[in-house]
């Protein structure tokens, strides 16, 4: 297919970025790509960690859209080899290794989902097992001759650690150096990643350089905030949407879960997500945001509608309207959603031990939170003490925002 002008690519996948290193080169790799009628290879990777894909990927995965859009190649890279030593991007310690199984677990849905927003038809996707697990323990000790110790160190969450005693195992230092190693491996043209990445990219700059290859281009995409980010002091603060945090909206949530999680979101929050996930033309938002600030819109009304499209890019309209009917129904008029969860319990348990036997949360400490600020309710009634008894009968418990728990006893 016939490319835009490098111009009209330039300012498409300019916008809404972070870094671009560096401007010239990719006006550069454009123009020849143009002239030439040869797609640019855009590479991005992603660790299968964990089962779940969430929106703060959508962010990288519209960007890596625009360049399936615009005629390029896309590279889906699935770090199957990287995701057993863990990223210590943004970290305080070391990341607990993954065994190999669980790694292939994960990395089974992993294109799944994000082909709810690229072209399966026009993406390669591409598993770095298939080119590290080749390298000879020569080859490594090559590798590791091409970066210093100095360089490593520059790394914020290494810097940090390193001044605290904190400690920094050498094969952490491996994972930036193998990341890079995909750049030669795959020649990319583009390197996408998140801002936090952008060591790790960078080192694949300049490993290609390294290897005698043209040096990829790296763009980075802003970081979406989690759910739980709040307006503190007149600043929005907040970790990053991540697994790890549980803060996260899953591509696979169903669209009534989905739906709630985003009008969770407090007001400020959703003007960080807005341009990130949103169609909406930049200068439409803002005129939205005055509206709201002004009173003419109603924040809550706002958010709905933003909902109501990013439930329609995973699940179509008709999906996103039914999640707008259900939330209102459930959480405008305190109804109980039709597809609560149910736990049925033998003999005398606590609210707590009940709760969290249901599998809803990840850890005790999330739930004893929920507790001790009593957002916990059945029929309308606060539970103050997490250790009260559940009694007989049947009781519909309101957790938190958005989560419901029909207990049997």
């Amino acid at each position: 297919m016939p490319f835009l002008p490098v111009k009209e690519q330039l300012e498409l996948l300019t916008c809404g970025i972070v870094d671009l290193h560096t401007h010239a080169e990719l006006e550069k790799k454009l123009t020849e790509s143009y002239q030439k009628n040869r797609p640019l290879v855009i590479k991005a990777g992603f660790d299968p960690t964990m089962p779940d894909l969430h929106l703060g990927h959508a962010v990288l995965l519209n960007k890596m859209r625009q360049f399936q859009l615009l005629g390029h190649q896309v590279l889906f890279l699935i770090g199957n080899f990287t995701a057993c030593i863990g990223d210590p991007t943004g970290r305080n310690e070391q990341r607990p290794a993954l065994t190999q199984e669980q790694v292939t677990l994960a990395a089974q849905t992993y294109t799944r989902q994000a082909f709810k927003i690229l072209d399966a038809e026009k993406t390669h996707v591409v598993y770095n097992a298939d080119w590290l697990n080749t390298l000879t323990p020569q080859d490594f000790i090559r590798l590791t001759s091409h970066y210093t110790v100095a360089r490593m160190i520059e790394r914020d969450d290494f810097n940090k650690r390193f001044h605290e005693g904190r400690a920094i195992s050498l094969h952490e230092f491996l994972y930036p150096l193998l990341q890079g190693y995909d750049s030669v491996a795959i020649r990319a043209d583009v390197e996408l990643g998140g801002q936090d990445q952008l060591f790790n990219l960078l080192v694949g700059r300049d490993l290609m350089r390294s290897y005698q290859l043209i040096p990829q281009v790296v763009l980075t995409m802003p970081l979406l905030l989690g759910l739980d980010a709040r307006l503190v002091d007149g600043v929005l603060q907040g970790d990053k949407m991540s697994k790890s945090k549980n803060n996260y909206v899953a591509f696979e949530d169903s669209p009534s879960q989905m739906f709630g999680k985003i009008m969770s979101i407090c007001d400020d929050l959703m003007w960080n997500w807005y341009p990130l996930l949103s169609s909406t033309h930049i200068t439409t938002i803002e005129s939205l945001k005055l509206q709201v600030a002004t009173g003419a819109i109603h924040p809550k009304k706002l958010k709905e509608s933003f909902a109501h499209e990013i439930v329609s890019l995973f699940y179509g309209k008709s999906a996103a309207q039914d999640a707008l009917d259900e939330f209102l129904r459930v959480f405008s008029k305190q109804g109980v959603p039709d597809d609560v969860s149910v736990l049925k319990i033998d003999g005398s348990q606590s609210f707590f031990d009940a709760i969290f036997s249901s599998g809803l949360f990840a850890s005790k400490s999330e739930l004893r939170r929920l507790f001790e600020q009593q957002a916990i309710s059945v029929m309308g009634q606060k539970i103050i003490d997490s250790k009260a008894e559940v009694p007989i009968g049947e009781h519909v418990v309101k957790i938190g925002k958005h989560k419901f728990l029909k207990i049997i006893r």
